[in-house]
This record gives structure tokens, C-alpha cells and sequence, in this order.
């Protein structure tokens, strides 16, 4: 059971009892508009399930940890990390937060948060985020934990019938620790 502190958040492994808002901020709309097309409810019930499995970061498998507010235990979002290549202990980074909890510095506590114990616990060398280039609120959380946008990838996403372009942010572990 992996549990993660912050000031105001507490980031906690998957639980069986998580379905109700894993399905909620899966089957948004507004939340996944940059990100995917709402998956079906056998989908998204087939994607919860693989996620409670236990997690090795060799896998390649996202791990997906519950954000909740420390005061309250209200629940926030959802945040993690994958491992992009083994070999250069490069991972990607990812949240999404329910409609009523963005825009209260969440995202970008939560991040730090995975950022500092994943370079720790898995000697990750850097990090990168992916984020549709409409989406400049999810580019603002990457800049304040430190990311550094690093280019632009044409049509590289897909939402439907839509092609979208997005961002290539990226964050080496040795300036993070350096700030």
C-alpha cells in the first residue's frame, strides 16, 4: 500500500471502494476532453480492474494513486506515473482532477509529490508529460513542479475523429534536486 504526504493532499493506492469516482472522472466529459473519448462502462470497468493489480514499475503499467484532501478525506483526483523506458529510468507523468477541485493548486502539489517519491523510490533520471496543447492549465502544473516544455508533437493524439497536436514537457531529476 503506497500512502504520499503533502501539506494539504494525501495520495494513496487503489482501492476496490475507489470505483465510483474512478467511473465519475472517467466517464467526464469536460475532465477527458483533452485527453480521450469517454470509454464505455465495460472499458472503463475492465481499466479499474488492471489497476488494482499489484504494481511493479518495470511493467510499463500506469500506477494510479487517489488524491484526497488530508482535512477532509473529500476525494480530488487521481495521480501517478509510468515507466516510459527501463533503460533510461525515464518515466511519464499524469492526473486528472474532479471538475470541482481544479484550479486550487491540486494538480501541481500532487505532482510534486509523485515526482519526489518516484525519483526516489525507482531512481528515475527524468520525467516527461504529455498534455494537449489547448490544455493550458495542465501546462501550467508541469511548469510550476519544473518541467521544461521541450517541443511540440503533431497530431499526436486522437479524441474521436479529431487529431490533436500536444506538448512535450520534460524534467530532469538532477535540476530538481538542484532547485
Amino acid at each position: 500500500m503506497i500512502e504520499l504526504y503533502s501539506e494539504r493532499l494525501m495520495l494513496r493506492s487503489l482501492l476496490p471502494s475507489d470505483w465510483a469516482n474512478f467511473l465519475m472522472i472517467n466517464q467526464n466529459k469536460d475532465i477527458n476532453a483533452f485527453v480521450r473519448q469517454v470509454e464505455t462502462l465495460e472499458q472503463i470497468r475492465i481499466k479499474f480492474e488492471q489497476k488494482l493489480e499489484p504494481w511493479e514499475f518495470e511493467s510499463g503499467d500506469w500506477l494510479t494513486l487517489v488524491i484526497e484532501e488530508l482535512a477532509t478525506g473529500e476525494f480530488v483526483g487521481f495521480s501517478g506515473f509510468n515507466c516510459a523506458n527501463l533503460t533510461l529510468r525515464r518515466a511519464e507523468v499524469g492526473y486528472l482532477l474532479s471538475a470541482e477541485h481544479q484550479g486550487k493548486g491540486y494538480a501541481t502539489e500532487a505532482l510534486q509529490g509523485v515526482i519526489d517519491w518516484g525519483a526516489h523510490a525507482y531512481s528515475i533520471h527524468n520525467f516527461i508529460g504529455l498534455c494537449d496543447v489547448r490544455n493550458l492549465g495542465s501546462a501550467k502544473v508541469m511548469m510550476k513542479c519544473g518541467f521544461k516544455q521541450e517541443g511540440r508533437l503533431r497530431e499526436n493524439n486522437k479524441i474521436g475523429e479529431s487529431w490533436s497536436d500536444d506538448y512535450l514537457f520534460g524534467l530532469l531529476v538532477s535540476e530538481r534536486v538542484e532547485r
